[in-house]
C-alpha cells in the first residue's frame, strides 16, 4: 500500500510536468531525465506515452558514485554505483539534427600547390571476407595491389575519379589522396557523445563537495549534480543562444553549469529553473547569486571572481480564480489584477513595483507607446455599480494624450467605432461582475 501511494504521487507530479515540457520543446530539443532504479521503469513508460516510444534517444548511463555502504548488512548487497539519464526528443534521433561533438584534433594541410594547402589520407584496405567481400574492390592502382586477402575501402570508379582531377599520390608503394584545406569536409576529429559518463565528469559526491564550496555545509541536500555532468549534457544538446529549462531545479546546478559554459565558449545560453520547496530561495538562487558575483575562497579562479551573466527571482502569488470573480467570493486586489491582466493581454510580466498606484484616470502601465487603463475596485457593490462602466467621456480624455490604449471594465457605455477611431482597445472583466443591464450600448 505504501509502495502504491508512493508511486501514485511520483506519477501525479510527473505527468503534468512531462505533457507541458513535450510541448515546449522545440523540433530539435531534447529532454534529460535522471532518476536511480527504483523508478527507472515507471518513467520509461511514461516517457514513451508523453513524448512517443520512437522519439526514446538513448539510455545514458552516469556513474554518480564512487564511495560504497560499509554499514552493516547493505555492505554485502549488490551496491548501485550508476544512475539512469533517459534521452527523448520532440522528433526521433533519425529526425534530429545531431548533437554537438567536442573536437579532439585539428587537421593539418602541411603541403601546398596551385590550387592551395593539402594534406595526403592513405587508400586503407581491409579484409575481403564475409558480407564485406568485395572482389571488385581488389584492383591494381600503378602496379600497387591490396595485400593478400584484403580490398581497397575506394571503389574503382572513385578512385578513376581522383585520378582524372589530378589527387592521387603515389609515394613508397603506397596510394594518396591530396585532400585541400577548402574542400568540404571537416577540419576536425571528434569524440563520441558516448551513453556512459565516469566519474571523471563528476559524481553526486563531488556535486555536494562543490555546493559545500559555495554555500558552506548547512544547507542540507545529499543528492547533488556535479556542475561539470550538466555541461556536458548541455553542450552537447544546445546551440549558443537557446533556452534550457529545470523544472526539478534543486541546488541550481542547471543555472551554474550555463553560466560556466557561456563564460568558456562566450555563448549566450539562457537558463528557466522552477523550484517548489521552500529552500528555492535560499538554496537554488542564492547559489546563482554567488556563483554570478563570486564565492571568496573557491578552488576555481573563475567562480572567485565571478561567472557573470545575470537572473530574475519570481515567485507566484495567488491564482486568479475567475469563477470566484464571477460570484464575487473572490476580488483580487488591483495590483495583482493589474498585473493579470497586462501579462493576459500581452505576455509583459510585470513587478508590483512597476505597476502605477491605482488612480481615478485608471492608468496602471505604459510599455511600447501603448497605455493600459483598469477601472475597478475590489468590491462587488462597487463592479455593479454605473462607477465601473468606461463611459464616453473617460475614452475622450484618454484619446486626448495621442497615444494607443488598452482599457479593462466590467463594461462601457460607449460604441467600438468610436473607440476604433480614437485607437483604444476595450477588453472586458468578467461580465457577471456588472448586473447594470439597462443602458448599456
Amino acid at each position: 500500500g505504501e509502495d502504491l501511494e508512493r508511486h501514485d504521487k511520483w506519477l501525479c507530479m510527473m505527468w503534468p510536468r512531462l505533457h507541458l515540457l513535450q510541448e515546449l520543446l522545440s523540433d530539435d530539443g531534447v529532454i534529460f531525465v535522471s532518476i536511480d532504479d527504483n523508478e527507472q521503469h515507471h518513467l520509461r513508460m511514461l516517457m514513451d506515452e508523453v513524448f512517443g516510444e520512437g522519439n526514446f534517444f538513448a539510455r545514458i548511463a552516469w556513474e554518480s558514485r564512487t564511495k560504497p555502504t560499509n554499514m552493516g548488512r547493505a555492505r554485502f548487497n549488490i551496491q548501485s554505483n550508476t544512475e539512469v539519464i533517459a534521452v527523448y526528443g520532440k522528433v526521433s534521433m533519425t529526425d534530429h539534427a545531431g548533437f554537438r561533438l567536442y573536437p579532439t584534433t585539428e587537421k593539418e594541410y602541411p603541403y601546398t600547390d596551385s590550387y592551395g594547402k593539402y594534406r595526403l589520407e592513405e587508400f586503407q584496405q581491409r579484409r575481403n571476407i564475409g558480407s564485406l567481400r568485395r572482389d571488385t574492390m581488389v584492383y591494381d592502382i600503378e602496379g600497387i595491389c591490396p595485400r593478400d586477402g584484403y580490398r581497397w575501402q575506394v571503389s574503382p570508379g572513385r578512385y578513376q575519379g581522383l585520378l582524372n582531377d589530378g589527387l592521387i599520390v603515389i609515394r613508397d608503394d603506397r596510394v594518396f589522396e591530396k585532400i585541400y584545406e577548402h574542400a568540404e569536409e571537416n577540419a576536425s576529429a571528434f569524440e563520441p557523445f558516448w551513453g556512459f559518463i565516469s566519474k571523471d565528469t563528476g559524481t553526486s559526491e563531488s556535486g555536494k563537495a562543490e555546493l559545500n564550496n559555495i554555500l558552506g555545509i548547512n544547507h542540507g541536500l545529499e543528492t547533488v549534480k556535479p556542475t561539470d555532468l550538466v555541461s556536458k549534457l548541455v553542450f552537447h544538446s544546445t546551440g549558443p543562444d537557446d533556452i534550457i529549462l529545470d523544472s526539478f531545479a534543486g541546488s541550481g546546478t542547471t543555472a551554474h553549469a550555463v553560466l560556466a559554459l557561456n563564460q568558456a565558449d562566450g555563448g549566450n545560453r539562457k537558463f528557466i529553473l522552477v523550484e517548489c520547496e521552500d529552500y528555492a530561495d535560499t538554496i537554488t538562487a542564492e547559489r546563482v547569486r554567488r556563483v554570478i558575483g563570486g564565492v571568496s575562497g573557491a578552488r576555481e579562479q573563475s567562480l572567485r571572481e565571478g561567472l557573470g551573466g545575470s537572473f530574475t527571482y519570481c515567485t507566484l502569488g495567488e491564482p486568479i480564480d475567475d469563477e470566484g470573480m464571477l460570484t464575487g467570493e473572490y476580488l483580487p486586489g488591483y495590483t495583482q489584477l493589474a498585473a493579470w491582466l497586462l501579462h493576459t493581454a500581452t505576455g509583459i510580466s510585470a513587478a508590483a513595483g512597476e505597476l502605477q498606484p491605482q488612480n481615478d484616470a485608471g492608468l496602471f502601465y505604459t510599455a511600447g507607446g501603448t497605455d493600459y487603463y483598469l477601472l475597478y475596485q475590489p468590491d462587488l457593490k462597487w463592479l455593479r455599480s454605473n462607477a465601473a462602466m468606461f463611459t464616453g467621456e473617460q475614452a475622450r480624455r484618454i484619446a486626448e494624450l495621442g497615444r494607443p490604449a488598452v482599457v479593462f471594465a466590467a463594461d462601457k457605455f460607449i460604441g467600438q467605432r468610436a473607440l476604433s477611431d480614437w485607437r483604444i482597445t476595450f477588453c472586458q472583466i468578467p461580465y457577471e461582475l456588472h448586473r447594470a443591464g439597462a443602458g448599456v450600448v
